[in-house]
């Protein structure tokens, strides 16, 4: 069996995670190292995962020459310059969105890693979530028709930090961004156009940090195929993440995940337990499959499923539901990618 050995930067929520996932699901691979700036929290996943090396510089990650493949789940502000410095080391990447909020950035960052020739996988996970798979495979197949309606309804069970907020980029680039991405996983198909309207219903501090915890998306498909998304901060009853495609030979639709099968039913009504509460529960199954096919992709030299490319567009859609949002108009992509 072919092995490769990876690095891991980023030894946070989201790289615990992936490291257990590469550790005890993905016999293909070995963790040789782990770098996080908080050492303490780098030696902790070490010794979870049975990391052999453990640093404070990820420089000791990108010049190992032993290390083929890097993952990077460090903060957003740090992903660019990182898949640069692997790029040019040669490593392959997979990195967690996004890439970066700048388009500039992220233009440069992708002509490095194809001029380096490496792979570059991004860490849009839901594309993997068998729920959502299932319905893209359905669309694609033909089976119900030519998509005309697409609903998606992408909701948190709980606000974020406002420090994390006042550095996400806000709504559309910290959330929508995964629906943006899954709009076009099932469509199949480019947005051309997008109008968003949005409020702070929630929380009035999130609107003095300068977002909001609402909002209503519209797309238009170069297909014809009309999307909305919509988002909300809060869920109380928990995690809400489903989707629908309507079509001109039927409907398909993907209903939240929950801890169980089971219905109660008594004198005054018949219900349910609470859809399962939080992302890395919902989407646990979807961590392990996307990181099975960057492997698969670096040792079968094939293209990732989520490439640059992919990482790239939902940012632009994103810039365009804020100047959608800020200008209350329909934005075309092309207004704020001049690319």
């Amino acid at each position: 069996m072919s092995l490769i050995n990876v690095g891991l930067i980023g030894a946070g929520r989201i790289g615990r995670v992936h490291a257990k996932n590469l550790a005890y699901r993905i016999p293909e691979v070995r963790i040789i190292a782990v770098s996080d700036i908080l050492i303490e929290a780098a030696k902790k996943l070490a010794d979870d995962f049975q990391i052999p090396a453990v640093f404070e510089d990820r420089r000791h990650i990108m010049e190992n020459k032993d290390i083929e493949a890097v993952i990077i789940c460090s903060s957003t502000d740090t992903h660019a310059q990182m898949i640069e410095e692997a790029a040019v080391a040669g490593k392959h990447i997979f990195c967690e969105k996004p890439i970066d909020h700048d388009l500039a950035r992220i233009d440069r960052v992708l002509g490095i890693v194809e001029r380096a020739g490496v792979k570059l996988q991004v860490g849009f996970n839901r594309r993997f979530d068998p729920n959502f798979k299932r319905v893209q495979e359905i669309v694609a197949s033909g089976d119900i028709g030519e998509p005309h309606i697409l609903r998606i309804t992408s909701r948190d069970p709980a606000l974020p930090p406002i420090k994390y907020i006042q550095s996400s980029g806000g709504i559309f680039l910290d959330m929508t961004i995964h629906d943006f991405d899954m709009a076009r996983f099932l469509i199949n198909s480019e947005v051309e156009e997008i109008f968003a309207v949005g409020g702070v219903l929630v929380d009035p501090k999130i609107g003095e940090a300068g977002d909001i915890d609402t909002a209503v998306t519209i797309l238009r498909f170069k297909n014809g195929a009309i999307g909305t998304i919509d988002n909300s901060r809060q869920a109380v009853y928990g995690y809400d993440q489903r989707v629908e495609v309507f079509g001109s030979g039927g409907c398909v639709a993907a209903d939240n995940n929950y801890p169980n099968t089971t219905f109660i039913s008594d004198a005054r009504r018949v219900h349910r337990d609470l859809p399962l509460n939080f992302f890395m529960e919902r989407y646990a199954e979807s961590y392990i499959v996307e990181m099975k096919v960057f492997v698969e992709s670096v040792l079968e030299d094939k293209v990732p499923p989520v490439t640059g490319i992919d990482g790239r567009i939902p940012v632009v859609m994103a810039y365009a539901a804020k100047k959608s949002l800020q200008e209350n108009r329909p934005v075309k992509l092309s207004e704020v990618d001049r690319a």
